[in-house]
């Protein structure tokens, strides 16, 4: 897709931010040094400060200016600022706080999953576990079947306050599984593990998929782990998902 000049400022800024260029609590410069940099105008270079700010990358005030955030405040769940972190590089830290959010998360709302799931989202997450087995066997996109598979088990809660959190958290999930994949022959190995997930969910036994999807994310903290040891390069978050070959 191609951005317009606030969406590309708005990247290059953000970017800049994320990667360090600019420490916590620096000032970023001013209006007419940002305009003569990126060559835009100062309309397109306050929005660009303004979504800054919501996203939490920035503060600003009378007599502070505009300052940089520490990385706490900045909005995990946006997905430009997940973007901007791959770009820049994913840290060890991130990723721990990663794993450490799906553990927390998953596992409660696949319990509830097993108890209150329809048959129309255990057909949804069927259909994902289907597209993920068909990227296995004949090449495709496997990491977009496997989020659905994931984000329907978040629906197959029936809890809304977590229904809005899958949302929130898809470029969260997408990051993790881009990495796990890109391990050989990570994505067949977790297939399996899928599976129990599924089955314990259709069998409305809530101990059974609790302990099956804590098997599954403990398995792909482990790919992440033997890919960062690996020193291979991490994909990059914008752009399309990796296909994988036929086997």
């Amino acid at each position: 897709m191609i951005k317009n000049v606030h969406g590309n400022t708005l990247d290059h800024l953000g970017e800049r931010i994320v990667g360090g260029m600019w420490s916590p609590g620096d000032s970023i410069p001013p209006e007419p040094m940002l305009c003569e940099d990126l060559g835009v105008s100062r309309t397109v270079i306050r929005e660009a400060v303004k979504s800054l700010v919501a996203k939490g990358l920035i503060t600003t005030g009378p007599k502070v200016g505009t300052r940089v955030q520490p990385s706490e405040q900045w909005n995990w769940f946006d997905p430009d600022v997940i973007r901007w972190q791959s770009n820049a590089g994913l840290t060890r830290e991130f990723l721990r706080d990663l794993q450490d959010l799906r553990r927390v998360l998953e596992p409660a709302a696949v319990r509830f999953a097993a108890q209150r799931a329809t048959a129309r989202d255990i057909r949804d997450i069927e259909a994902a576990y289907e597209g993920m087995r068909r990227a296995i066997e004949e090449g495709g996109d496997y990491v977009t079947y496997d989020l659905r598979f994931h984000q329907g088990l978040l629906r197959a809660c029936r809890n809304r306050m977590i229904v809005q959190m899958s949302k929130a958290i898809g470029a969260l999930l997408r990051t993790s599984f881009e990495i796990s994949t890109s391990k050989k022959g990570g994505p067949a190995a977790s297939l399996p593990l899928h599976r129990a997930v599924l089955d314990a969910v259709i069998a409305h036994d809530a101990v059974r998929a609790e302990k099956a999807i804590l098997t599954l994310i403990d398995s792909a903290a482990d790919d992440i782990e033997q890919v960062l040891a690996g020193r291979k390069r991490l994909p990059r978050l914008n752009l399309p998902a990796q296909h994988l070959p036929a086997l």
